[in-house]
């Protein structure tokens, strides 16, 4: 039986364990996504921070769900969340930083009947899209 104080002490204690362990847990996910932003920088050579200008200017969320996009919530294409874990892009190409970012250029070239369009979005933006999309 746990210790009670005649004015709630035990109370402060647990609550204090619960935010000590939510500030752990936030840590925790903090570390988490800036190792695999780190990461998707590396495979990229590009900069997942430009990246949602980007799939604004570009109009990827009206077609993708796109994790942590205000809007992304397209449902033409497939969802574009924890697109890192997946073997191919597209069911038509093995998912590689090069792969995804020629992807993102020129579609139809991998895929003459995809519905994707051609956006018009430069090799460079592109590595800063497929920068975002594997970090998140």
């Amino acid at each position: 039986m746990p210790f009670t104080h005649s004015n709630g002490s035990i109370f402060l204690v647990i609550a204090a364990g619960a935010l000590t362990a939510s500030a752990v847990v936030g840590g925790v996910a903090q570390g988490y996504l800036k190792q695999t932003e780190t990461t998707a920088r590396a495979m990229t050579a590009g900069d997942p921070a430009r990246a949602p200008a980007l799939i604004r200017r570009y109009g990827c969320a009206g077609c993708h769900t796109i994790s942590g996009i205000p809007g992304g919530d397209g449902q033409v294409g497939s969802s574009l969340a924890d697109i890192r874990q997946r073997v191919y892009i597209a069911g038509v190409m093995t998912n590689t930083p090069d792969n995804l970012i020629r992807w993102l250029v020129t579609p139809q070239t991998f895929s003459p009947r995809s519905a994707m369009p051609a956006t018009g979005i430069s090799e460079a933006e592109a590595r800063e899209v497929a920068a975002y999309l594997y970090a998140h």
